[in-house]
């Protein structure tokens, strides 16, 4: 065989691999008998070790010199792995190893700490997770900032700098349109009840389908923090109930079903290759938002699902469908972020954004979290946390280590404002099919126009292939002012 395909050949078998390392995560979360997370922190460790020993094989850097691409995604697949190659070459197998292991247990520590609402609980597993992930961030800065070294692997290319400058343009907006909505006499209606919890997963699972997720090579689970896993033919979600609060479960479950659809919409000759799954966070995150807000929660979606709240739950206190459509996206400051309107939602990431720096740099200590998140969530949101659950250990992501994937929350937004604008161009017709509860066209368009490309082509190129425009926040910005405007009146 060829450099070339000897590369391919072995790339496949560690993406293989990978997988399997995903599957016990989402084992982890879903299925594993709470006694079993010390043994699987150490099945984790040890497949890590695997992983990282092929990820930073010698014969990559031989097979890269030699490999000669047969085309354009050939040489794509060529610059990934390098990309890899190199950002692998410069952790040590020891701390990757060890990395896996603490956040595995730290995983643990964080839900029974968050379900028992004690931080001084999960602290020292924060503070090992910290200390770990800044010296992964000091290895592969190479000098420069480990934040912004660490944001790499959730949006390449990208810096602290840049989404700085997104935030300082887009929270200027959110917090007038938000003083706007406050100041409005206008009454919505909240969703009030007790709601089966059965009833809530029959129409959790309708929803999936009719977004077009494929239960042939899929299926949805419980977790106490939602999430999607998985590639190919082999690609997982979960969500969440609460007998209160039924949009939790249908708007997470349509939010990961955005996920899935990206990775199982993949192009099948991409699968197992380097570039066989969503090409950034950001971008990952604009299929889950667009799916979740701009179509689920749009007027014409809403009253679909109105009409599946009736089927199951007969008269539930909302008389129509536009009261609905108010109440699915009504506009209130409150302590969760994956039940936040959206209008509130990006100043919750950019909360988190500012403090998971703070203390990437070592400015803000692991002690002093819980009064600095406190003392910031009443500045920016007017409420004052009640605990810390509804505080500091409401995310699961820095008990995995996952610094400097928060801010690609709002970098998807912002993607999703500009493919929404371009979605709504080409398909001008779109709510007739959304009120019927048919997302093909739309979900077509996103298929077609982002999702089977993979990694092929980077994230913002390919923003900018879809729109016919470079990423910016005014879309975003122009939609959630038309939105909720009209919801309030304002």
């Amino acid at each position: 065989m060829s450099a070339f395909d000897e590369l391919m050949a072995f790339q496949r078998e560690t993406e293989a691999l990978g997988q399997i390392m995903g599957r016990l995560g989402w084992d982890m979360e879903t299925m594993m008998p709470k006694g079993s997370a010390n043994q699987r922190a150490d099945e984790m460790e040890a497949l890590d070790g695997v992983l990282h020993g092929r990820r930073t094989d010698p014969r990559i850097g031989e097979w890269l010199d030699n490999a000669e691409a047969p085309d354009a995604t050939g040489q794509r697949q060529l610059d990934e792995i390098r990309f890899e190659f190199d950002r692998q070459k410069r952790i040590p197998a020891k701390l990757s190893a060890e990395l896996t292991r603490t956040t595995a247990l730290a995983h643990r520590a964080w839900i029974e700490a968050r379900k028992s609402n004690d931080f001084e609980a999960f602290a020292p597993h924060l503070e090992k997770v910290l200390g770990l992930s800044v010296e992964k961030g000091e290895a592969l800065a190479d000098g420069g900032d480990p934040y912004d070294a660490l944001l790499q692997d959730y949006e390449p290319g990208a810096s602290g700098a840049e989404l700085d400058q997104m935030f300082a343009e887009l929270r200027p907006r959110l917090v007038a349109l938000r003083e706007r909505v406050q100041g409005s006499d206008r009454v919505v209606p909240e969703l009030k009840g007790d709601f089966d919890i059965d009833a809530q997963m029959r129409i959790s699972a309708k929803l999936a389908k009719t977004f077009g997720y494929d239960f042939e090579v899929g299926r949805i689970d419980k977790a106490v923090h939602p999430f999607s896993s998985g590639s190919g033919r082999d690609v997982r979600i979960t969500t969440r109930t609460d007998a209160k609060n039924p949009s939790d479960c249908f708007y997470s479950t349509i939010h990961e079903v955005g996920h899935a659809c990206y990775e199982q919409a993949v192009s099948p000759d991409l699968y197992l290759t380097a570039l066989g799954s969503g090409v950034s966070m950001g971008v990952h995150e604009s299929q889950s938002r667009i799916y979740e807000n701009q179509l689920g929660r749009s007027r014409a979606f809403t009253g679909h699902l109105f009409g599946l709240m009736r089927e199951e739950f007969g008269d539930f206190g909302i008389d129509n469908e536009d009261d609905f459509y108010a109440a699915v996206n009504r506009c209130a400051p409150g302590y969760i972020r994956t039940e936040a309107d959206e209008v509130h939602y990006n100043l919750h990431v950019a909360l988190r954004f500012d403090l998971e720096r703070e203390l990437v740099s070592g400015r803000l200590s692991v002690s002093d979290l819980p009064e600095v998140w406190d003392a910031r969530f009443e500045a920016d949101f007017g409420v004052a946390v009640d605990q810390p659950a509804n505080g500091c250990l409401q995310d699961v992501h820095w008990s995995e280590g996952l610094f400097g994937y928060f801010p690609t929350y709002s970098l998807g937004n912002v993607y999703a404002g500009c493919l929404h604008a371009a979605l709504r161009k080409d398909v001008p017709d779109l709510d007739a099919s959304l009120l019927e509860g048919d997302t093909s066209a739309a979900t077509g368009w996103l298929r077609e126009n982002v999702q089977k490309f993979g990694k092929s082509i980077p994230a913002k190129e390919l923003i900018e292939q879809a729109t016919g425009k470079a990423p910016s926040v005014g879309p975003l910005a122009d939609y959630l002012d038309t939105k909720f405007g009209d919801i309030y009146g304002v």
